[in-house]
């Protein structure tokens, strides 16, 4: 396999600024680095090259999305006010997304480090491609930033494979352990975009993301959520596929398939209370790459979200890799989260939910044979 990997430096120099920028100042409390900082994704770029992992990818170089590719998504003030702010000393794009000068421009990178990836897939300059940006995007709404997303970098990308490559049908499948709103928001009324969003349920955003929300109007069915109880595990994730994910896309029948790969559902992450390993992302990677493989010749494209745990993001990445590449660098990953095991057996609530999911899959618009 040829797999891209996309890169800049300029995306650890958008500054994401602290704790204090969003919370009272009555709370008297030292400020720390916003999580969302460049530690987890600079360190698993450094993991790639220290496993050798590097020499066996297509590397690729972002350009800046234009102002017209964004306005695809966002409206003309949002856009206006994040650039003219950039310019100055930065401010706050909405919900808890303070960003600090020139962040404009590296958030353009990021947005139009996904449409490159895209591009690269379905030119045939790569079979996959992972798009390691910053910052992360599957918050962001049409007129707000939220949750450190500034620019919806997937859905700009699968806007742009939509108007500008004419790909008539794209999925998108987000996996990070935050609800996708901003992509759900941008597409709950289009038809030609499958959003699945598996996320724990009822975390962030608050009120979103859970199974009843299942697409407006001409969209209806074609955004799926599945909402996971807090401490569940490959099996609760492998369940998901099995059920959910996987006949989605088989009758949905998408002609490229873009990943909003957070890692922040790891067992090691600060910010929620999943329990993935990094095998386990391996295994959900070559879920996707045999339902790519039969159903969009293999197009397949991973846009970085989040993942908080510097230690253990890398890890999921380089899982990620290895099953992309089909190369195993011999870093032992299966030993890195001592004691916890690789499967932890499906409750009743989660099967619960979903089942849930499960009974909403025949309602995904399916194109006409």
């Amino acid at each position: 396999m040829a797999t891209g990997f996309l890169w800049d430096e300029r995306y650890m120099w958008h500054d994401a600024r602290t704790f204090a920028e969003v919370l009272p100042p009555e709370l008297l409390f030292e400020p720390e680095p916003s999580p969302e900082s460049p530690a987890t994704k600079r360190r698993f770029k450094n993991l790639v090259d220290a496993s050798g992992m590097a020499a066996h990818l297509h590397w690729l170089a972002p350009r800046p999305a234009t102002e017209a590719e964004i306005l695809r998504l966002h409206t003309a003030a949002y856009v206006a006010r994040i650039r003219a702010e950039s310019a100055g000393t930065g401010g706050e794009a909405g919900e808890w997304t303070p960003f600090g000068r020139g962040s404009y421009e590296v958030a353009l990178l990021a947005a139009g480090g996904a449409i490159t990836a895209v591009d690269a897939v379905l030119d045939g300059a790569v079979d996959n491609v992972y798009a390691l940006v910053r910052p992360p995007g599957h918050h962001a709404e049409p007129d707000r930033g939220r949750g450190y997303c500034i620019f919806g970098n997937t859905a700009v990308a699968a806007l742009h494979a939509r108007q500008a490559r004419a790909i008539a049908r794209v999925a998108i499948v987000d996996w990070d352990v935050h609800h996708g709103n901003g992509t759900e928001t941008a597409f709950e009324g289009d038809p030609t975009v499958l959003a699945i969003s598996l996320h724990q349920q009822n975390h962030y955003p608050a009120g979103r993301g859970e199974t009843v929300d299942n697409g407006l109007g001409a969209g209806a069915g074609a955004t799926l959520n599945i909402p996971l109880p807090a401490g569940g595990g490959r099996s609760a994730y492998t369940a998901a596929f099995d059920r959910v994910v996987l006949p989605a896309l088989a009758r949905f029948r998408p002609e490229l398939i873009i990943v909003a790969s957070g890692l922040d559902a790891s067992a090691m992450d600060p910010s929620a209370r999943m329990n993935l390993t990094p095998p386990c992302y391996g295994v959900l990677t070559r879920m996707l790459m045999d339902a790519a493989d039969r159903m969009c010749e293999g197009r397949l494209v991973f846009v970085h979200e989040g993942g908080y745990s510097s230690m253990l993001v890398p890890y999921c990445g380089l899982a990620v890799l290895e099953e992309l590449t089909g190369h195993r660098t011999g870093v032992p990953l299966d030993q890195l989260v001592d004691g916890a095991p690789q499967t932890i057996p499906l409750h009743d609530h989660e099967r619960a939910n979903i089942d849930a999911a499960a009974a909403l899959v025949e309602r995904v618009p399916s194109p006409s044979v």
